[in-house]
């Protein structure tokens, strides 16, 4: 069974919302509070998601499937570098973990938005703290799988003719 362009373009976008969906109910749920680096990767699947779901509606032709396919592999890959960012902060030992720093809020409030995102990547203690695993990945290292599978099929079914 062949997937067409608008089926994975439909399938792309909802399981970019089953990620928001899960995300949130962490949050909320679980009472899990995102950090910063959360955060970033959560508008990386957002992004994706908007991009799979204009896709799905305007039904392109080749050029314009294209341009979609260019802007899921920027979505994709933004939200898969602040993902692997993310879990190599998880995966230092304790004594190279950079200290924690102020909330998302704040950053954005003191500093301009450049310095402000510099300290974000930079990240922080508490981005470095794994307080949530399935089958042995914490959920960055669940972002960066699903963030690279997901973009990397839009990317294909949109690039191909």
């Amino acid at each position: 069974m062949e997937i067409t362009k608008a089926k994975g373009n439909w399938m792309g976008a909802l399981v970019c919302a089953g990620l928001m969906g899960y995300a949130l109910y962490a949050q909320y749920g679980l009472e899990l509070e995102p950090c910063n680096l959360c955060v970033f990767q959560r508008l990386a699947v957002i992004a994706m998601g908007i991009v799979f779901l204009l896709a799905a509606l305007h039904r392109p032709a080749v050029v314009g499937a294209r341009i979609y396919a260019g802007l899921l592999a920027l979505a994709a890959g933004g939200g898969a570098l602040v993902a692997g960012r993310h879990a190599w902060l998880q995966n230092l030992p304790a004594d190279e973990v950079p200290e924690c720093g102020p909330g998302l809020e704040y950053l954005l409030e003191a500093f301009s938005l450049g310095e402000a995102l510099s300290k974000v990547f930079a990240g922080s203690g508490q981005c470095a703290e794994v307080v949530w695993s399935f089958l042995g990945l914490s959920m960055p290292m669940w972002v960066l799988i699903m963030v690279t599978l997901t973009g990397g099929l839009g990317i294909w079914w949109n690039w191909r003719r």
